[in-house]
């Protein structure tokens, strides 16, 4: 088991023992594993995967592939990996076995239904360890951020490389598929990018297609590379070529959202705080409609086990931040005339600022 695990699970024990928690029950997917990476220092990627983690110490995995079970044994060495052929029996079993002792799930929105069909007709009472894991989530240990920052390095350089394969004539496909084996070389097994391409037509981004890059595109990108599991991300914008007084107009209210973001980051704000800093600069420049759904997701978010998570940076989210946690902000929406712009650095969270952890140069770049 890493340093970082074992820090992860007595973090987690330790948590369980304030709540009078005897076990919690994790469940996992491969497109929601960080729970369970969380508990039982495994990545899913295929199937399903639920693990009980008792106050104990111990702690069994059940997973549905065989495959699955092979890596477990060798990445998970801490957690007794168990193939389950019919794995609602099994687990179920398992859970109704400590059913005399106070046992939460976590998190409850991806339960699967044969547990909480198990729940209602085996009359098993499961609380809600959601809470409790999301606030491990938020607030970072010294060992994650450290993580993190790693991972901030290898985005730089991950955006350093991009510049150099985006070119006229390559399709976006090339373009992400050469700078995914350009990360996998520096050691991040994972990596979530979407890119976009062209101009005003361009109303967002996507998960890269046979789009042809050309001389004269605006190219974007959210590159978010892993190191030990944990994410970071970076937002840039680019010209192939020069860019036109219309861009370079348009990224400075960019900029300068992105600096009032980041300036009002600090223990004791809101992420509604920081997303009211960003958006009152849209405004302030006759923009303040495109800071709505209809344009744009969020003004930042959460970032960990998973390349988005808690808390969505929006004026209506109240959650109150606190030093360790780690987001990114980025004022990532459609200009009417210069097309779908992105700008966005990754920041931990201190008592009276942030620090920054990417480096990457704020500018509109020109290759």
């Amino acid at each position: 088991m890493s340093n970082l695990a074992a820090e992860r699970r007595a973090r987690l024990l330790e948590a369980m023992r304030r709540d009078g928690l005897d076990a919690v029950v994790v469940c996992g997917t491969s497109w929601q594993e960080a729970y369970l990476r969380y508990v039982a220092d495994f990545g899913i990627l295929e199937g399903n995967g639920v693990a009980i983690l008792t106050s104990d110490g111990r702690c069994r995995l059940w997973l549905e592939s065989v495959a699955e079970l092979d890596r477990a044994q060798v990445e998970a060495k801490a957690t007794e990996a168990h193939f389950a052929r019919d794995i609602a029996q099994v687990v179920g079993a398992e859970i109704e076995a400590i059913a005399n002792r106070k046992v939460a799930v976590m998190p409850r929105h991806i339960m699967p239904a044969w547990l909480a069909t198990a729940e209602r007709e085996r009359n098993l009472r499961l609380d809600d360890a959601g809470p409790l894991i999301e606030r491990l989530f938020l607030v970072k240990m010294p060992g994650e951020i450290e993580a993190i920052r790693r991972a901030a390095a290898l985005a730089d350089d991950g955006y350093d490389y991009f510049m150099e394969v985006a070119r006229p004539g390559r399709t976006q496909y090339e373009v992400v598929a050469d700078v995914e084996a350009f990360l996998r070389a520096k050691g991040s097994p994972d990596n979530f990018q979407i890119i976009g391409s062209g101009r005003a037509d361009v109303r967002g981004m996507t998960p890269p297609s046979e789009r042809k890059l050309a001389a004269g595109d605006m190219v974007t990108t959210e590159l978010t590379p892993a190191v030990d599991g944990y994410f970071a991300q970076i937002c840039r914008t680019m010209v192939l070529g020069h860019a036109d007084g219309t861009q370079r107009k348009a990224f400075a209210v960019w900029l300068e959202a992105l600096e009032a973001g980041i300036a009002a980051v600090r223990a004791g704000v809101t992420a509604a705080d920081i997303a009211r800093a960003e958006n009152d600069v849209f405004r302030k420049h006759g923009l303040g409609e495109y800071c709505s759904s209809k344009y744009t997701r969020v003004r930042g978010h959460g970032l960990g086990l998973m390349p988005d998570m808690k808390p969505a940076i929006l004026e209506d989210v109240d959650t109150v931040l606190e030093p360790g946690m780690t987001i990114i902000v980025h004022p990532n929406t459609y200009h009417p005339e210069a097309g779908y712009m992105v700008l966005g650095d990754v920041v931990v969270v201190g008592e009276h600022g942030c620090e920054v952890l990417t480096r990457t140069p704020r500018r509109l770049f020109e290759v």
